[in-house]
């Protein structure tokens, strides 16, 4: 009976880790062993868990080292205590409301026009309900600042009242009222923790409940990252020589900071080095130095990539009389960004692989000081034969337009598929693709070349805003480690949009953590070539149909569908690279379902179920169900408990394709990959009885019942994240 005990308190358990208590329990409270305020049930099933020999176990009451009845009965004297003193409990507490299940969405980032709201589910923290407290919004601090002054100040000015009511948690959702300031100087966010008084002592105690107790904020409020920062930016016009022309972005007060991170722009074939204003101006006013140079792109990819590791050097071995020595002893030298357009997209990632693979021998700086590439609409020649853009492990960013009327990404045009690139990356890897954007819209006098349906150009201007939001993110976080930014880079863009983009245009987002990370991948479709085989070694089973893996590369030079081409639309590979995936579709109701592998099940550590998910351009499902493609995503325990989520509740599906025409019969461009990343907590909300300590499987529903009734579906990177 007792071993009954034990599994039963696995489940929850494995629940109460992910609401963490903090400090130790006061006198009277000591059985209170979840940290939720009350000593109930849980805590039962805790101390049945840990029975026998347990030196230092919570549930050791008596402290003489065994949980033993003696433990039982000193818990069962104290049932139904509420507890006041000796613990709070570390949790998600901030997020917005959904329209389905689950109902909230605990988050990290907020524009600071989003309303902010607060929930918690009954179930997980049953001494909240029907308990009135007060929330207060604190300037965020770290947990030692936290134990060294653990007193409330709101920055609204005083705390609001609010009453935990109802069984589920959408009846607890409570929208935090007066506005917050999101100043954050040069960086990007700014931090706030939340902070529930349950016992009106205005400080933080026992039985208080605090979203941000740790080394980040609770949540963060933001600024529109399309707007200037702070600091006002002086520019420079030099020239070093035959094809070392400069133009140099730079804080007006660097005199008075320290050393700055150097983001450098190399420009595309028929374009200027003085045309990226509205990207060095942007990112200078945070606090960057941004170089655009003169970029050797007309002979190709390898002068162009000569040209960008020769002005860096040049750069940095001239920082004592440029500009009278203006940015002397300014520049961080061992954190380069290196950004180029069209052929100069290609020519930096070419530029870093030559650095590997040891070809050029710079005197001012070294691989390693190279820490982030990124490629605006690249071209790809070198991937005619072997290619030769190869980002390597260095983090790499791709921000690309789906209405390039020259580097198109049409399968019939050998030189110009993008997203091959960002495949290539071994390492931490995001991707921007804005529908409706051309290819000189990322700079300020391109000729237009916009190729797509009447309707959709989104024109330069809204193209820019896009790349400086999106940029200033991605430096943000890389760079200086914002947490918001990451915000920005992973959550859907219908989800997060960021303030100055308008609301009608579509971005779809990518983003991978790279195998460095520590995340368990579920499958990434290289290592197994069986569709019964996850990459993990798990199961896999199902009833999609037409369902194959392969390398993801469009068969012909057609987006026509065929069936005889199951890839179509799939510019991702040439035949020499590597990456894979799988496709299928559906007309009925139908599953996909990969097994969690036995050494993996425990999952309470973790914090995202996240994978990529894309259309298939022109194939007949997609044509008849043209519309965000929706489907569910169901999590089954060891005792075979389930909890489902549609990803539809997050506001976003899967896009529909680019309805551009050409490259063969029908619309549709290239398939359009996304992340899609639940929070796997998520599936417990409203009592759902899932046991996060022991997941056995994730099954992906489709059909009526589950959302799009119909689809052809692209998928691949199944992970479970640490963050």
């Amino acid at each position: 009976m007792l071993s009954r005990f034990r599994y039963a308190a696995a489940a929850v358990v494995g629940a109460a880790l992910l609401a963490a208590p903090v400090n130790a329990g006061g006198p009277g409270c000591e059985a209170d062993l979840d940290g939720s305020g009350l000593v109930d049930f849980p805590d039962l099933l805790e101390l049945l868990a840990s029975w026998g020999p347990c030196p230092g176990c919570p549930a050791d009451l008596n402290g003489d080292d065994i949980v033993s009845f003696v433990d039982l009965l000193s818990m069962l004297a104290a049932w139904d205590t509420v507890c006041t003193g000796g613990k709070f409990v570390a949790t998600d507490i901030v997020g917005e409301s959904l329209g389905e299940y689950p109902f909230f969405h605990y988050v990290r980032a907020f524009n600071a026009t989003d309303t902010i709201e607060i929930a918690l589910d009954p179930g997980r923290h049953p001494a909240l309900i029907g308990a009135t407290v007060d929330a207060y919004i604190t300037e965020a601090k770290t947990a030692a600042e936290w134990d060294g002054d653990a007193s409330l100040t709101d920055v609204r000015g005083s705390a609001q009242t609010v009453t935990f009511s109802g069984v589920a948690i959408q009846d607890t959702a409570t929208v935090l009222i007066g506005g917050l300031d999101a100043e954050a100087g040069t960086g990007f966010g700014h931090g706030y923790d939340l902070v529930l008084d349950v016992d009106g002592s205005g400080t933080l105690t026992g039985g208080d409940y605090i979203d941000g107790y740790g080394d980040e904020a609770g949540f963060y409020v933001v600024l529109k990252p399309t707007t200037s920062g702070p600091l006002a930016v002086s520019q420079l016009l030099y020239t070093g020589g035959t094809f070392l022309g400069q133009k140099t972005y730079y804080p007006s007060d660097i005199a008075s900071m320290g050393q700055l991170p150097l983001f450098v722009i190399s420009h595309g074939n028929g374009h200027q080095y003085t045309w990226y204003d509205y990207l060095g101006t942007h990112l200078a006013s945070y606090g960057f130095i941004v170089m655009s140079h003169q970029n050797n792109t007309g002979p190709g990819i390898e002068t162009a990539s000569t040209t960008t590791l020769t002005n860096t050097d040049y750069l940095l071995g001239n920082l004592g009389t440029i500009g009278g020595g203006v940015l002397d002893g300014h520049v961080d030298t061992n954190t380069i960004i290196w950004s180029g357009h069209s052929r100069g997209g290609e020519g930096v990632v070419r530029a870093y692989d030559r650095l590997f693979e040891g070809g050029f021998s710079p005197s001012n700086y070294t691989i390693d000081d190279i820490v982030l590439v990124s490629s605006i609409s690249p071209t790809d020649f070198g991937g005619i034969g072997a290619a030769i853009a190869q980002p390597h492990a260095v983090d790499y960013h791709l921000i690309y337009g789906s209405a390039d009327g020259d580097v198109s990404g049409s399968p019939g045009l050998a030189c110009c598929q993008p997203f091959r690139i960002y495949e290539r990356a071994e390492q931490w890897k995001s991707e921007h693709y804005v529908q409706g954007a051309d290819h000189n819209d990322f700079n300020c006098c391109g000729f237009n070349d916009f190729t797509g349906p009447a309707g959709t150009q989104i024109g330069r201007p809204e193209a820019q805003a896009v790349a400086k939001a999106a940029y200033l993110a991605l430096v943000q976080n890389r760079i200086r480690g914002s947490l918001a930014g990451k915000d920005f880079l992973t959550r859907q863009y219908d989800d997060l949009r960021p303030g100055g983009v308008s609301s009608t245009t579509i971005v779809d987002v990518e983003y991978n953590d790279g195998p460095g990370a520590g995340n368990f991948i579920v499958d990434s479709f290289q290592s197994q070539t069986s569709t019964a085989i996850s990459s993990s070694g798990g199961a896999v089973s199902g009833t999609v149909t037409n369902r194959l893996e392969n390398r993801m590369r469009d068969g012909n030079t057609s987006l026509s569908w065929t069936a005889s081409d199951p890839w179509n639309g799939m510019t991702r590979a040439l035949a020499s690279d590597v990456t894979r995936g799988t496709v299928f579709d559906w007309n009925t109701d139908s599953f996909l379902e990969f097994e969690i592998i036995a050494s993996e099940r425990d999952l309470t550590d973790d914090k995202n179920l996240s994978f990529r998910a894309c259309q298939g351009t022109r194939h007949p499902n997609t044509v008849s169900e043209l519309d965000d493609m929706t489907f569910t995503v169901t999590l089954r325990d060891g005792s075979g408990t389930t909890s489902s989520i549609n990803i539809g509740a997050y506001d976003a599906g899967i896009e529909e394709p680019y309805q551009r025409t050409g490259s063969g019969s029908g619309a549709g461009w290239a398939n359009e990959f996304e992340v899609v990343r639940i929070r796997l907590t998520d599936f417990l909300n409203n009592g759902s009885g899932l046991d996060l300590g022991d997941v056995v499987a994730i099954r992906f529903e489709f059909g009526a019942t589950y959302g799009s009734a119909k689809g052809r579906l692209g998928l691949d990177d199944i992970e479970i994240t640490q963050d």
